[in-house]
């Protein structure tokens, strides 16, 4: 989980930045972009920790197979779900305690029974090493937005 954490710190570097728009790399603003990474990394974990490792169920998924193996995620393919949107823009206070409470979360997910998971909606069933390598992949993708806006 140390990439991972990486990843929320350099969040975190680009808070002064969080007001830059370039609509050539996305219509999302920075803000935007750092928001979104951390509901969607404290929203799986939480959902992590509600899991009954006994539910899972480990099937095949070409989707997840593919951006697994290349480790990339595709700019502009899928829309995320409006419950990992942001609906306003957030306060940079509030993106920091999102961050502390990212940091918080990441510490858990080791804590946690192998089986617990959380339901993609493209992915299927991650189970705690998958969404691991989720969160991480997910949240570079948005790293490397954010990195192509401020340019």
């Amino acid at each position: 989980m140390k990439k991972l954490l990486a990843f929320i710190n350099e969040l975190e570097t680009q808070l002064p930045n969080k007001s830059v728009v370039n609509d050539a790399v996305s219509k999302s603003s920075v803000c935007w972009q750092i928001d979104h990474s951390l509901i969607v990394i404290n929203g799986v974990i939480s959902q992590l920790q509600k899991s009954d490792p006994s539910d899972y169920k480990a099937e095949f998924n070409f989707k997840r197979w593919l951006i697994f193996t290349t480790n990339h995620i595709p700019r502009g393919k899928a829309r995320a779900p409006k419950l990992v949107n942001p609906e306003v823009e957030a306060t940079e206070q509030e993106l920091i305690e999102k961050i502390i409470l990212a940091k918080k979360n990441i510490a858990i997910i080791d804590t946690l029974n192998r089986n617990q998971f959380f339901r993609h909606p493209f992915f299927s069933d991650l189970n705690v090493k998958q969404t691991k390598k989720f969160l991480t992949l997910h949240t570079l993708h948005h790293l490397k937005i954010i990195r192509d806006v401020v340019k």
